[in-house]
């Protein structure tokens, strides 16, 4: 297998506090399972297939000096100060990364435990024979309830992403859903980056404003969807944290 990570850096999204899970103590990615930190696997699953620690930004808020404790050096650090979303905390990280670097692999760090290398390497992959400025990664978890959608025509083409804050009746009878994973062009991440707009209702500076963003301006724009969608797995309760320390520990 082709490893597609040549020239293509990774930040992992890890700044959350975890409002749901009440994480006082320590953040969410930090939290276990299977006995092991939440953050941990894709870590592991990285410097296996031979991703290099200064590839990967790990984007640290709450609690900062813990996940740098628990997760080592080697890696790269950027510490978002200010919790104004995902697409703020990815553009935090890009500014620490090494400018050789013409691609970024953006994930978060409390979803991607159950991803193998190989759908990301694939993912990652089809991102650049495509000539993407951005990839999307999608799937169809059997309940998508609580989660926002990916909303396509007719000609299956993707015109939004609408977080579940702002759906409307017929969006919920769809059960695609963004992944939260983003594969970009870092030139056309950073010259877009500005003409952001926050989410409604939210005010934040979200990932999937690029989306938006990339069909305004005639991006080369792809969804990409995940092939099993048991490897996405999102911690935000603590019954989703014992569902995913179950699934772990069953191998």
């Amino acid at each position: 297998m082709t490893n597609n990570f040549k020239n293509t850096a990774i930040i992992i999204l890890a700044a959350g506090k975890g409002k749901r899970l009440v994480c006082n103590d320590k953040p969410k990615v930090l939290y276990k399972i299977g006995g092991r930190q939440i953050i941990s696997y894709i870590l592991e699953k990285f410097t296996q297939a031979g991703v290099l620690k200064k590839q990967i930004c790990l984007v640290v808020g709450f609690k900062a000096d813990q996940v740098k404790a628990e997760i080592g050096p080697g890696y790269c650090y950027a510490l978002q100060t200010e919790c104004l979303g995902t697409a703020q905390a990815a553009h935090t990280g890009e500014k620490v990364l090494s400018r050789n670097f013409d691609n970024l692999l953006i994930l978060n760090g409390d979803d991607s435990a159950f991803y193998t290398f190989e759908s990301l390497n694939n993912f990652v992959g089809e991102h650049k024979e495509n000539n993407n400025d951005i990839t999307l990664l999608t799937c169809e978890p059997k309940d998508p309830l609580g989660l926002g959608r990916v909303v396509r025509n007719k000609d299956n083409k993707v015109v939004a992403v609408v977080e579940k804050e702002n759906m409307i009746l017929q969006h919920k009878k769809i059960r695609e859903i963004s992944t939260g994973t983003f594969c970009f062009k870092r030139s056309w991440f950073n010259k877009h980056y500005a003409n952001l707009k926050p989410i409604p209702g939210l005010g934040e500076l979200g990932l999937p404003s690029f989306v938006a963003e990339a069909l305004k301006n005639n991006a080369e724009f792809e969804a990409v969807k995940l092939k099993n969608p048991d490897e996405w797995f999102g911690v935000n309760t603590r019954e989703q944290l014992a569902e995913a320390d179950r699934r772990k520990r069953l191998g």
